[in-house]
């Protein structure tokens, strides 16, 4: 079982950046590979970002790329997505998720969530 709890600023202004962090329990952190989506109300839930095990690689959706970087930390657990060059049409709930054998952009091939944060990009 793995918990996943997301944290970081989730204001800012269009042009500006944040950053969200979700931190793991347990002590398999490593063996997990870690996606972000997000979703905004009335949509299905949106592939953003995701990690390899080892950090090795990272997947990106055409809407953030080169705008948003993931990365991990397996020494504390913790994955990391800094958003650079906000736009309004960033905004949404953010969810980190865990899969222990897949790597990708499906959602339902996660295996665990976290509960989500509110990102608001004003203009």
């Amino acid at each position: 079982q793995v918990q996943l709890v997301e944290s970081g600023e989730r204001l800012a202004q269009a042009g500006g950046s944040l950053r969200l962090s979700c931190a793991a329990s347990g002590r398999t952190f490593s063996t997990y590979a870690m996606g972000w989506f997000r979703q905004t109300p009335g949509k299905e839930r949106e592939f953003v970002a995701a990690i390899s095990w080892t950090a090795d690689s990272t997947y990106y959706a055409d809407s953030v790329k080169g705008r948003f970087t993931m990365s991990r930390d397996n020494a504390k657990n913790t994955v990391y997505l800094q958003m650079n060059s906000l736009k309004q049409e960033d905004t949404a709930v953010y969810y980190c998720a865990a899969s222990r054998g897949y790597f990708g952009e499906t959602a339902y091939e996660y295996d665990y969530w976290g509960q989500g944060t509110q990102v608001t990009v004003s203009s």
